[in-house]
């Protein structure tokens, strides 16, 4: 067992947290995962599903099939509403990955409840009152990463669900994987991805990797540097060279390169963890 896993275990049951499980990758190897609590094996990881569509944008930009710089209406090309505010013709794909849009509501499924936004998310979201032009200040929203789930929806021709099974759940060796869907049955993106907490970590390896993971290689070493350097959600935490995507209720990926560490938890705590994982994790050496 590794040592990590067993400090971290220590520190969570000291700390009474309601932490599941954690996994950690060192380097290229296989996840080594510890059960802290029993419970469902997939777990629902809330936000850190946007670290995936995140990547799928990222296949799309390697492929050829899309630019940051699109503009939303561009990108979603027949997909999009007939009408939408004049604002999206100006906010492009960049914008969304940083929740660069100014709109006063979200598509958050998790808190708020589903049925408000209507049978057509897409529509409902887009015809919002904007409060400002894109760009600038950042106001997270769950309803960026629905519209960059069906942009690539809308580049490959498939859910995105579907197009991650074949182009990364199934290669990394996800023993399973469930992904909530709107109404009309497009991935929500923004949360509601269930998969277990080893497979949560092979995405960390790709970036810890620079884009590859034990010998095959999943986005461009390009896409990978684009993503650490503009904080799409793989943000630096302020230790070392560290960063990482938490999820409500205490989900984390998280990329430690100092130590070629990757480590991810899953959990169900609604307040501050007292264990200070994040932080302990960073500071951890073997």
């Amino acid at each position: 067992m590794s040592k990590f896993l067993e400090y971290a275990k220590e520190e969570i049951l000291a700390s009474g947290d309601n932490f599941i499980s954690i996994a950690e990758i060192i380097g290229n190897s296989d996840p080594e995962t510890i059960e802290i609590r029993k419970n469902n094996p997939c777990q629902d990881i809330y936000s850190v599903a946007k670290a995936f569509v995140v990547t799928a944008i990222g296949m799309c930009v390697d492929r050829g099939l899309l630019k940051i710089t699109d503009t939303v209406t561009e990108a979603l090309g027949k997909s999009c509403p007939e009408t939408y505010h004049e604002y999206w013709k100006e906010t492009t794909v960049h914008n969304l990955l940083l929740h660069q849009i100014h709109v006063p509501s979200s598509l958050d499924i998790d808190s708020l409840d589903a049925n408000e936004f209507g049978e057509d998310y897409l529509s409902y979201f887009m015809n919002l009152e904007c409060l400002g032009k894109p760009g600038g200040e950042r106001r997270y929203t769950d309803g960026a990463f629905y519209v960059l789930s069906r942009i690539v929806e809308e580049k490959v021709g498939e859910t995105t669900d579907n197009f991650l099974w074949r182009e990364l759940f199934f290669p990394l060796g996800f023993r399973e994987a469930a992904w909530s869907h709107c109404p009309k049955g497009h991935v929500i993106g923004a949360t509601g991805l269930y998969i277990r907490v080893g497979d949560m970590a092979k995405l960390g390896a790709i970036y810890l990797n620079g884009g590859a993971y034990k010998g095959k290689r999943y986005i461009s070493e390009e896409w990978a540097n684009t993503v650490l350097s503009n904080g799409y959600e793989l943000r630096p935490i302020g230790i070392g060279s560290s960063y990482c995507k938490g999820g409500m209720y205490g989900q984390q990926l998280m990329v430690i390169p100092e130590e070629q560490r990757v480590v991810s938890w899953q959990s169900f705590h609604p307040g501050h963890s007292k264990a200070d994982l994040t932080r302990k994790a960073a500071e951890y050496r073997d």
